[in-house]
């Protein structure tokens, strides 16, 4: 026979087990993990994704028009950073009209806030402007005519580059 006394004396309450909490742990951890991630997504911006993608979309075929129309009139440029001022000399087949003033864009790969344009005016030796205030690292650099008719783009990597070549890309 056994004796209560003893199976009694032993039986400790279910809190007291290390097991039951080391089960619990686990799901405990989801838990908390799923909440972050929660407060994470209500918190954060979507800052990559564009709100009129769709536009965006059909904005594309008129770039890609832009960019042949400048391949066309043999359009290519030469960007100089001296400084703090911004000289561009635009070479074209003959005949080929340019503007008194374009228009300079440097858009940060991923930081849309950190963009800026120039405008630069016509002057003997080619388009002048002031440069803007640039954090080093790389840019994406589009030069438009004010009508929107062609485009030439590039890339520079601040502040190594100096002269940085733009063409009607690809």
């Amino acid at each position: 026979m056994i004796d209560d006394s003893r199976v009694n004396s032993r039986t400790v309450p279910w809190y007291r087990e290390p097991w039951p909490w080391l089960l619990m742990l686990g799901p405990a951890v989801v838990v908390v993990a799923g909440l972050v991630t929660l407060w994470l997504a209500v918190k954060s911006s979507d800052g990559l994704v564009a709100d009129d993608y769709y536009k965006q979309g059909l904005a594309i075929n008129q770039t890609l028009a832009r960019g042949d129309r400048a391949r066309a009139m043999e359009l290519s440029a030469r960007l100089r950073l001296d400084g703090t001022n911004l000289v561009v000399m635009l070479r074209a087949r003959e005949g080929v009209h340019f503007p008194d003033r374009i228009h300079l864009s440097f858009a940060h790969p991923t930081r849309g806030g950190l963009d800026r344009v120039v405008d630069l005016n016509g002057s003997a030796v080619g388009y002048r402007g002031t440069m803007p205030d640039l954090s080093n690292g790389r840019w994406q650099i589009l030069l438009e005519d004010p009508e929107g008719m062609w485009r030439l783009s590039g890339v520079a990597h601040l502040p190594d580059r100096r002269e940085i070549e733009l063409g009607p890309g690809d």
